[in-house]
């Protein structure tokens, strides 16, 4: 055994500082979430009640197994959209049980802009479609939405066209798409229904058709009233399009669950048989991480209140030292951890480098912790490699074949963002804390560096500048980068799965491993070539 001892005296001023300033990010993010579970207008949910409809996070409570968790994901998508329909866009989407199957669920927020696909809404069911594909997770789809939102059309046709093609290619791999109608699907939102192996439709509710009666009197002189043209007992008995015909959204969700029942199992590969809590208080972890990424820790205070019995067999602790490696499990599964503790050199980039191979060796997944600004620089650096150091690490991350997880606990900024694992490398899942900063390099130097080439600029041209005016433009810039590198403008544009306290992280690691381990895994011995 190994077992890390943290140092932190949690009675110590700075712990007290710390706990307060993250309190305040913590409380931002908590009012956020507040905002997105908001479902509509008074008026328009007063209307779903009259009607006899369920909202659509309490159609999700329905249907998943009584008292099993929800993994909610991208609940902030959307968030800085000006053109958007609100925080999470028009979707509830997340992972959870149903027949104690995992399940891939998205849920319209029929009361939100009549569930109307926004530029959010239309990103979330792209990643939707990614996780299911990759975790090998059927998807059940709650649908009720007016189709794609017009006047962001330029932004959404292609990400509408790739969702309807990713739903065949899963049906192609035996990943079922099931969808439930409540209401309206029309438009583009006729063909969810209509590429899904299953459907299911509710009597007298659902309403599914390309046109609805007012365009196609306007193209054919055609009149027809919407059940004649799309209802749920027309596609049921004539048109094919609905397998099952359900009486109300209770006898949706039955049937769904019989469905799911029947479907071919997947075999995890590892269930844990014991699960040892970690040897200090998660909850410790919100006086710990500081608020501001700018003050270093040691980030084995984090893995002690995180990995089960705070045991770590470190790897290379005498190495590399800015880069912690080892091994360990979280909630009974096993898992490698790259984390950084500071600036990358060569020597850490080299010992992730050969920790990443183990990994793929022993068919172990591996979760990338970030918190640096990114590369060493300098003479001595270049000279040493660091170029070729950490092209080489980039090279063994993109091809490792076991799967990634990712947490921004800091910065994470440059090619220290690529080296960790970062979205555009394909994390299975990636988590940031609110205090999280992502960039090409912080704001600050990111101006600096702007002025240094506008000064040589002119002094080349001969030109004098006004240095008030300088200096405001350089304010402006900071301002500006800065709020474009928080968590809140990430988790915005979806480059990550959600923002969550940093006392949550155990959990919803450990829900991730449970997705990750319900398929063998399998790593690779085959890399790029890279400089030597």
């Amino acid at each position: 055994m190994a077992i890390l001892k943290s140092k932190i005296k949690t009675d110590s001023s700075n712990f007290k500082v710390n706990s307060v300033e993250m309190g305040k990010q913590i409380d931002t993010l908590k009012d956020l979430l507040r905002k997105s579970k908001i479902e509509g207008t008074d008026a328009s949910i007063k209307k779903a009640r009259e009607r006899e409809k369920f909202l659509a996070r309490e159609r999700i409570e329905f249907l998943i197994d009584r008292d099993s968790p929800f993994l909610e994901l991208s609940p902030l998508a959307g968030l800085n959209h000006d053109s958007g329909f609100g925080i999470g866009g028009t979707n509830v989407c997340g992972i959870g049980f149903v027949e104690q199957r995992l399940c891939l669920i998205q849920s319209n927020v029929g009361t939100r802009k009549g569930g109307s696909v926004d530029y959010a809404t239309s990103l979330k069911g792209l990643r939707a479609a990614q996780i299911a594909k990759e975790n090998k997770l059927p998807t059940i789809n709650l649908v009720e939405s007016g189709g794609v939102n017009l006047n962001d059309q330029d932004k959404i046709f292609n990400n509408a066209g790739a969702t309807f093609r990713e739903i065949t290619k899963r049906s192609k791999l035996g990943l079922s798409t099931i969808s439930l109608v409540f209401g309206n699907a029309t438009a583009g939102g006729a063909y969810v229904p209509g590429m899904s192996d299953y459907t299911v439709f509710q009597k007298n509710k659902a309403k599914v058709f390309l046109a609805g009666p007012p365009l196609v009197k306007m193209a054919t002189t055609e009149v027809s009233t919407e059940e004649e043209l799309g209802g749920a007992e027309m596609h049921s008995s004539i048109s094919g399009v609905s397998d099952y015909l359900a009486e109300d959204e209770f006898d949706a969700f039955r049937i769904a669950r019989e469905i799911i029942k029947y479907l071919p199992q997947q075999n995890p590969s590892l269930i844990p048989k014991k699960v040892l809590s970690p040897r200090y208080s998660v909850e410790e972890l919100n006086g710990i991480i500081p608020a501001n990424p700018k003050i270093s820790f040691d980030v084995r205070e984090l893995l002690t209140r995180v990995i089960d019995d705070s045991d770590f067999a470190e790897f290379k602790k005498e190495y590399g030292k800015t880069m912690v490696t080892g091994w360990c499990k979280i909630h009974g599964y096993p898992i490698g951890i790259i984390a950084n503790n500071g600036v990358i050199f060569s020597e850490a980039a080299n010992k992730a480098c050969q920790f990443i191979q183990l990994a793929n060796r022993n068919n172990t997944p591996i979760l990338f912790i970030h918190n640096t600004t990114g590369f060493i620089v300098g003479k001595k650096y270049e000279e040493g490699g660091i170029i070729k150091n950490g092209a080489k690490l980039i090279n063994v991350v993109s091809n490792s074949e076991v799967p990634h997880l990712s947490l921004m606990i800091g910065s994470s900024f440059g090619a220290g963002n690529y080296a960790m694992n970062g979205r555009s490398y394909n994390p299975r899942f990636l988590f940031s804390y609110p205090n999280s900063k992502l960039g090409v390099m912080g704001s600050e130097q990111l101006a600096g560096v702007m002025e240094i080439i506008k000064n040589n600029a002119a002094k080349k041209k001969g030109v004098k500048l006004d240095k008030s005016k300088m200096d405001q433009e350089k304010s402006a810039l900071i301002e500006m980068m800065s709020k474009k590198q928080t968590a809140w403008h990430s988790s915005s544009e979806m480059w990550d799965d959600g923002v969550i306290e940093p006392s949550e992280t155990r959990n919803y690691l450990g829900f991730c491993l449970a997705v990750i381990y319900n398929q063998k895994i399998k790593g690779t011995g085959s890399f790029g070539v890279f400089r030597m």
